[in-house]
C-alpha cells in the first residue's frame, strides 16, 4: 500500500506555523489577564493588507494539506469541517501564547483569517477531489514516483526553503562549520577545554572562481539526484530534475531581492555562479540515467564536496548586516526557520541515502537503468 506525503506534510508546515506565530521565543512574562481575553474583545478597527492576506494566506496550505489528510480516511465533509477545525485549535493556542510574549500582540481578527485561510485551503482539495483530480494525480503518482518514498518527497520540497536564507555561495547549503567554531569558542570561554579546542591560526579566504563554481555545481546536483531516488524513468526524472532547478533559481532570486533590494535580484548570478549553473544542467542529462543505487552513491559524492567546499567559504560580509534588515521587517518569522532548513538540509539528506542504501532496492526500481 502506498503512503501519502500529506500527513508529514501538514506536520512540518504546522510547525513552520508554530515557528512564525511564537517567535522570538523569548520575554515570556506574565500579564495578568486570561490568555482568551483576546477572543472577546470587539475587532481591531486598524489593519493593513499585508496583515490579513499573510494571516488568511498562510493557513491555507495547512487547511489543503489537512483536506487531503481528511480525505484519505473519512467523507468529504471532514474535509472542510476538520480542517478547519484542526486549523481554528492551533490558531487560538498560538494566538493565547502571544499574550505572554511582548513582541507580539494577539488578535481576534487574525483568528477568524486564519480559519477563514484553512477553509478556502481545505475547499480548494474538496474540489479536487469531486472534480477527480486526486484520482488522477494518485494514478499519475503509481506510474511515476517510486513506492515508499515520502521522505525524498519532502526533503526535495524543503530544498527551496533553506534557499531563502543567503549563503556565501548561490545554492550553497550546511555552511555550519565555521558558525560551530564560533559557538563552541564562546561556550568554552573561560574554561580549560578551550585549550584543547583545535582552532584554526588564519582566516577564511574567498572562494577561488573555480571553487564557487564547483559549488554550485554539486549543489544543484543534490537535488536532481535525490529525484532519481524518487521516480521511475528516466524523462520524468529529467522533468523534475529540470522544475527542482528551475524554482531553485526563482526562490534565490527572491531571496536576494528580499535581503539586498529587487534592484539586487540577480546580482548573485555571476559568471562562475552561471558556469556552474550551465554545467550542473548538462551533467543532469546523462545522471538522470543511472540506476537508482548508482545515483545515490553519486548523490553521496556531490553532497560530500559541496560540504567541504562550502565549509571552506567564508561567512557572507553583508550577512550581518541582512540579518538586521530582516529582524527589523516583516520577514523576522520566516528567515530563522530557511536559516535552519538551510544549514541541516545537506545532513538530512546524506542520512536518508544511506538509509536508502542499507535497505534493499524495492523489486520495480530494478529495471531503472
Amino acid at each position: 500500500m502506498r503512503k501519502s506525503a500529506t500527513v508529514p506534510l501538514a506536520l512540518l508546515y504546522a510547525a513552520l506555523i508554530v515557528y512564525a506565530s511564537l517567535y522570538p521565543f523569548e520575554g515570556w512574562r506574565a500579564v495578568g489577564i486570561a490568555p482568551w481575553s483576546f477572543f472577546l474583545t470587539p475587532l481591531p478597527r486598524y489593519w493593513t493588507a499585508f496583515d490579513v492576506l499573510t494571516n488568511f494566506a498562510g493557513y491555507a496550505p495547512l487547511g489543503f494539506l489537512l483536506g487531503l489528510a481528511l480525505r484519505e480516511r473519512r467523507s468529504s465533509l471532514w474535509m472542510l469541517g476538520g480542517a478547519a477545525g484542526i486549523a481554528a485549535v492551533l490558531s487560538f493556542t498560538l494566538e493565547a501564547l502571544q499574550t505572554y510574549i511582548p513582541q507580539r500582540v494577539p488578535s481576534n481578527l487574525d483568528w477568524l483569517l486564519n480559519v477563514a485561510g484553512a477553509l478556502a485551503g481545505a475547499g480548494l482539495a474538496w474540489v479536487l477531489a469531486r472534480l477527480g483530480g486526486l484520482r488522477r494525480w494518485q494514478r499519475i503518482r503509481a506510474r511515476w514516483a517510486v513506492e515508499e518514498v515520502r521522505a525524498g518527497w519532502i526533503l526535495l520540497a524543503l530544498w527551496p526553503v533553506g534557499l531563502l536564507f543567503p549563503s556565501a555561495v548561490p545554492f550553497g547549503l550546511g555552511q555550519v562549520f565555521e558558525r560551530l567554531e564560533l559557538a563552541t569558542v564562546r561556550w568554552l570561554t573561560g574554561t580549560p577545554l578551550l585549550e584543547w579546542l583545535p582552532l584554526r591560526e588564519t582566516e577564511l579566504e574567498p572562494l577561488l572562481p573555480s571553487a564557487e563554481m564547483a559549488t554550485v555545481v554539486f549543489a544543484l546536483l543534490a537535488p536532481s539526484l535525490l529525484a532519481c531516488l524518487v521516480v521511475r524513468r528516466p524523462l520524468d526524472r529529467w522533468l523534475l530534475a529540470w522544475f527542482s532547478l528551475l524554482v531553485g533559481t526563482g526562490v534565490t532570486a527572491l531571496s536576494a531581492a528580499l535581503s539586498y533590494g529587487p534592484q539586487h535580484a540577480w546580482a548573485w548570478l555571476t559568471p562562475p555562479v552561471l558556469a556552474g549553473m550551465l554545467a550542473a544542467a548538462g551533467l543532469i542529462v546523462i545522471l538522470v540515467l543511472l540506476p537508482r543505487r548508482a545515483a545515490a552513491g553519486v548523490l553521496l559524492l556531490a553532497l560530500a564536496w559541496e560540504l567541504s567546499l562550502i565549509n571552506r567559504a567564508p561567512l557572507d560580509p553583508y550577512l550581518a548586516q541582512t540579518l538586521q534588515t530582516w529582524e527589523q521587517g516583516r520577514f523576522v518569522r520566516f528567515h530563522g526557520l530557511a536559516q535552519w532548513v538551510g544549514w541541516l538540509w545537506p545532513y538530512a539528506v546524506l542520512a536518508y541515502v544511506l538509509t536508502d542504501l542499507a535497505r534493499r532496492d524495492p523489486p520495480m526500481t530494478r529495471e531503472v537503468g
